[in-house]
């Protein structure tokens, strides 16, 4: 192949393919001739936005609400994040120190782009989302993979923890619920890590987006309560994605230093401007209205959580933590990776990947997209038929390995 004329920037050699691209696309090409595919590969609530938001929506085209609006989002949107927020978690900002951007993986990379540079380190808990990462190297800065054990739970070590830090650390990511494997990080953990972000005067960056489909009792950890001294050192991540069926909409929201937030705008207003006018509207109507739909869908996905659990841990050989939180479980299949199908040995989470889309159609997502080759995810934001099903097609896949 001739090389090409014009050459590819240096950054990208940094960021790899994701490795789950052949798999969704064989799923799409399979589905699309005609394939009965279980979709558990999917990062959403199988609900519909609620009737009211998408009203908002609706109205606000009908206004003709459709032109730019502020960068950080309208007014009247940030100051109803501020007022959730202060009737919800007892956290007290201002409307100057919320940021509303399209989805939450763009307020992450204003984030990165805002605080972080060559030379500095990111501690990144593992397992972890499959952004945080590749938007952490396209900041210049260095993504430090910090082990968790399913022994644990996937719970923080904070002897571990102690041994990834450097003097360059400069933050700390932090998913709780967690995606991929929906484990809550304890209070004892975050308070380790709190008194480790205070004498080493690192950035928290907390991921939230999945805090309102909790199903332990009691009230979530968060370091913000733990240790209230964070606030000024802490970027708060959320949006209307999880909680309220809008992943299309692309509605995210960042919380924190007026500074930080200021600087995130200044990227902001360099990239896409403002998030969109008709969705910040239905987004209002999401964050000030009525707060019951998240506790609905909580109460869809429990039963669900704990049919597929109990269903994965009968397998032989296959274990599974159990979530406390979004919708997800991440089984470990690791011990079938020395099996083989018909003379090929499946050897990693992508191979089963493959095994289990081409066998069983059951589409799901490999481990090592997330740091953790010995598990596959699968989403259980699906109805209950469809996760009967796949259980049935998982265990005969599974036991015609040889």
């Amino acid at each position: 192949m001739d090389t090409p004329i014009i050459a590819l920037a240096d950054r990208m050699k940094l960021i790899k393919p994701s490795p789950t691209l052949a798999v969704n696309a064989k799923a799409k090409a399979m589905k699309a001739a005609g394939a009965d595919i279980l979709n558990f590969s999917v990062g959403e609530p199988d609900f519909d936005t609620p009737d009211h938001v998408c009203a908002a929506g609706k109205q606000a085209i009908d206004d003709r609400f459709t032109r730019y609006t502020a960068v950080p989002g309208i007014p009247e949107l940030r100051e109803a994040i501020v007022k959730r927020f202060a009737e919800d978690k007892g956290w007290h900002y201002t409307p100057e120190q919320v940021q509303v951007c399209c989805g939450g993986k763009h307020g992450l990379y204003n984030m990165a782009q805002a605080l972080f540079g060559p030379g500095d380190e990111v501690l990144i808990p593992t397992p972890y989302w499959v952004s945080y990462p590749p938007i952490i190297q396209l900041a210049g800065a260095t993504p430090v993979l910090v082990p968790l054990s399913e022994e644990s739970d996937f719970d923080l070590n904070p002897d571990v923890l102690r041994k990834y830090a450097t003097s360059k650390t400069k933050g700390i990511i932090l998913n709780s619920p967690s995606n991929p494997t929906g484990s809550i990080f304890s209070e004892k953990a975050l308070k380790a890590v709190a008194e480790m972000a205070l004498a080493g005067n690192w950035v928290v960056i907390s991921d939230d987006i999945y805090d309102t489909i909790v199903y332990d009792d009691g009230p979530l950890p968060h370091i913000l309560n733990i240790e209230p001294k964070l606030k000024d050192q802490t970027i708060i991540l959320n949006g209307v994605s999880k909680s309220f069926a809008m992943t299309g909409w692309r509605i995210g929201y960042s919380l924190g230093p007026q500074h930080i937030i200021a600087s995130m705008n200044k990227i902001q207003s360099q990239s896409t401007s403002n998030p969109s006018s008709v969705a910040q509207k239905a987004a209002l109507a999401a964050v000030s209205g009525p707060q019951d739909f998240p506790l609905k869908m909580k109460e869809s996905f429990l039963p669900r959580r704990d049919f597929i659990i109990q269903e994965l841990t009968s397998i032989d050989g296959v274990t599974c933590v159990v979530p406390g939180g979004a919708f997800y479980v991440f089984p470990n299949l690791s011990k079938y990776y020395s099996k083989s199908f018909e003379g090929k040995q499946l050897k990693d989470s992508l191979g089963m990947s493959e095994y289990l889309l081409e066998k069983s159609f059951l589409a799901t997502v490999p481990g090592v997209a997330f740091g953790a080759d010995e598990f596959v995810r699968f989403s259980f934001a699906a109805s209950m038929e469809e996760i009967k099903e796949g259980m049935t097609r998982l265990k005969k896949a599974l036991s015609e390995l040889s």
